[in-house]
């Protein structure tokens, strides 16, 4: 059959086309009902404890997402220069997920603990006080404004419609025992969350001051726990590869 005839022929073409997507669609489709699991079996990935949790909300209202990924592609350079590629394990307490569509700034899925306190809590004042180079606005608020959290366990209880294992209840929290440890449980537990919370943050010096919980607290928790809670060390090269 010459292609010009299924040109000139409106009825064939559809029906050609249609047949083509129809067999396009199912090649993309009839596997994923085979994959028994989406998420990789990895150890110490675990949600966000309520500093964490908050920090996370900061960096989503700033729209930090918008210059800078937290998606490390399967790619030699990008493992060079920002360590393993992101799995989607590290995203699944994630709502929304924070992948970014693009860098003007550099990846940030790895850089929990590759800088210290002080220096995110600079580098968010004024950037270019310690990357000359850099275009990335000045934070300086986060420094001032006391952090709210009046609201942490309701955002808790959201989340945990959505799937993100926080507990409420004695059986959750056992749950979360088995699961994350004794310690994290009682980070994890609703209840506990104003406790949690206010003992998190005057563990570390996060933002400089002692006397007070900022913003800049929260926030730095949440980026210096960025890409910390798998051990890589732990697998052979190439044990994620039967996930992908």
């Amino acid at each position: 059959m010459k292609h010009e005839s299924i040109e000139i022929n409106s009825g064939l073409l559809i029906v050609l086309t249609l047949a083509v997507i129809s067999i396009g669609g199912l090649v993309e489709i009839v596997p994923l009902f085979h994959i028994e699991e989406t998420v990789e079996e990895v150890d110490g990935v675990r949600p966000y404890t309520p500093l964490e949790l908050r920090g996370r909300d900061i960096y989503v209202r700033e729209g930090c997402y918008t210059c800078h990924s937290q998606m490390i592609r399967p790619f030699r350079d990008e493992q060079l220069r920002y360590g393993h590629y992101s799995l989607a394990a590290e995203s699944q307490y994630d709502h929304p997920f924070q992948w970014g569509s693009k860098r003007t700034g550099p990846d940030l899925a790895r850089v929990g603990g590759k800088y210290s306190n002080e220096w995110q809590t600079q580098h968010l004042v004024d950037p270019q006080s310690l990357v000359p180079e850099s275009i990335m606005p000045g934070y300086p608020w986060l420094l001032e404004n006391e952090l709210d959290y009046s609201q942490i366990e309701d955002r808790m209880v959201a989340l945990k419609r959505v799937g993100v294992p926080y507990s409420q209840s004695q059986e959750e929290y056992d749950a979360n025992v088995e699961q994350f440890g004794a310690d994290m449980a009682e980070k994890l537990h609703v209840g506990n969350a104003t406790e949690v919370l206010e003992s998190q943050a005057g563990a570390q010096n996060w933002d400089g001051d002692p006397n007070r919980i900022t913003e800049m607290d929260a926030l730095v928790a949440y980026l210096q726990m960025l890409g910390t809670m798998v051990d890589f060390s732990k697998y052979e090269d190439g044990h994620f590869n039967q996930f992908r």
